[in-house]
């Protein structure tokens, strides 16, 4: 099926997940539940509310269009604010200024990278924001959580964003609200080392389902495999910087005589203007390997373009699990909520185009009552 994609119906489908599936769906009739798996409410407020709640832009100094949007929305989403702000890494405040505008709540952000702390804090100073950031490692084990406060995240990767789930039902916060980012950043440290670590889901429930999924780190980097909103010259960039690498790949197997994908350190798309030659022999060099005088790197530049346009193909095929994995792994999220006591809602917080990271969960604890079941999500 694949195989019979032409380079526009590629380039169309990557980014139209609706119209793959009914594509796929006259290989794969199983497809056609597809839209029953990945429904969700939708919690996205009306574009008025998202106007009032965005922060002016002549209050939004130094805050990207995308950003601005995005904070009004998630905002909006969250109306009524009845509890002070946690903001849980926070950056320089964009989405802590925007809920202090919007609930007249003081908020407190942690932020671990001090160059964004000082630059936050200055920017509420001088517009006279509720907002004050403190620097801080969330992962920290001696972590000091507020009391009666509004655990909130917008877009925290990974470990970062469960961590608040985890130290937020602890210290029982009356309301979490996050918009789950990077699944796959799954790092901790033995003996100093940081190291790559499994996956574990957080629920006990999931955790005692015999054939749950055992996702790895690629499956959890497929979740949020996208380029909706990637201007088109940071997608070119992103192509050639792939047909590099399959063309290295293809290089490198052949100068170890060995069939075997080996691994490159990322490289910023933006820094291909030196061209492929020159990307070969910065990846030998991370590597150790030594590269003949003589490579015909035109021949393997050619190999990495065609290898391109065949993955690419079969990449199609495999976006079509991004969005039930990433609501695989929120739902589990959500009923670690529920086992601890709260309420959950979870649908989307703002259209696909403005983030495909556009999942909401919120979750507000139920006091004096046991925990709950499971509740309808």
């Amino acid at each position: 099926m694949a195989k019979e994609f032409t380079d526009a119906e590629c380039d169309e489908l990557a980014d139209a997940p609706w119209a793959l599936v009914e594509k796929a769906s006259r290989h794969l009739p199983s497809l056609a539940l597809y839209s029953q798996m990945v429904n969700l409410p939708e919690l996205t407020p009306a574009p008025s509310d998202v106007m009032s709640a965005m922060l002016p832009e002549s209050r939004a100094t130094d805050m990207p269009g995308r950003k601005r949007e995005q904070s009004g929305a998630f905002a909006a989403a969250l109306k009524p604010l009845r509890q002070p702000i946690l903001d849980w890494c926070c950056g320089k405040g964009y989405l802590s200024r925007t809920l202090a505008a919007q609930s007249g709540k003081p908020v407190e952000g942690y932020e671990w990278d001090q160059g964004l702390v000082t630059g936050g804090n200055r920017l509420a100073t001088r517009f006279d924001d509720s907002v004050h950031i403190r620097c801080q490692n969330v992962m920290a084990q001696n972590l000091a959580m507020p009391v009666d406060t509004h655990g909130v995240a917008l877009h925290a990767c990974g470990d970062l964003h469960r961590q608040l789930l985890r130290r937020g039902v602890a210290a029982a916060l009356p309301r979490l609200s996050l918009s789950p980012c990077c699944y796959h950043q799954t790092v901790d440290k033995v003996d100093g080392q940081t190291i790559e670590r499994p996956y574990h889901t957080l629920s006990e429930r999931t955790l005692a389902y015999n054939n749950r999924l055992m996702p790895d780190r690629d499956d959890l980097r497929l979740a949020v495999r996208e380029t909706v909103t990637a201007p088109a010259r940071v997608r070119k960039q992103t192509r050639i910087l792939n047909q590099w690498r399959l063309g290295f790949d293809g290089l490198q197997r052949s100068l170890r005589n060995v069939d075997q994908y080996l691994p490159v350190p990322s490289r910023s798309p933006q820094r291909i203007q030196n061209g492929f030659p020159a990307f070969c022999r910065w990846a030998a060099e991370k590597k150790q390997l030594c590269l003949p005088e003589r490579t015909d790197f035109d021949d393997w530049l050619a190999f990495g373009e065609k290898r391109y346009e065949e993955v690419r193909r079969y990449e199609l095929i495999r976006h079509l699990f991004r969005r039930p994995l990433e609501l695989w792994l929120v739902l589990d999220y959500a009923v670690f909520l529920e086992e601890q006591g709260y309420r959950v809602r979870l649908g989307h917080f703002c259209a696909r185009s403005l983030t495909p990271r556009n999942l909401l969960l919120d979750a507000v604890r139920v006091c004096g009552i046991p925990p709950v079941r499971h509740s309808h999500l």
